[in-house]
């Protein structure tokens, strides 16, 4: 595995803890809709780049 898929990987392992984390954590008194709605559209848009970026590669040779 190249290294910018491995570092790319390691980047969505980041975002999905955080997913995971902070809400429970740092948002915890948030209570209006759109701070969550902020929160998980952030957390999509950076899934979906950096799934760009691990897979653009894909189909040229190592």
């Amino acid at each position: 595995m190249p290294k910018t898929r491995k570092f790319w990987l390691w980047m969505e392992a980041l975002v999905i803890l955080l997913a995971l984390i902070l809400p429970y954590t740092v948002f915890r008194n948030v209570h209006a809709w759109y701070g969550s709605f902020l929160w998980w559209t952030l957390v999509g848009l950076l899934t979906v780049f950096i799934n760009f970026m691990m897979t653009k590669d894909w189909g040229k040779d190592e």
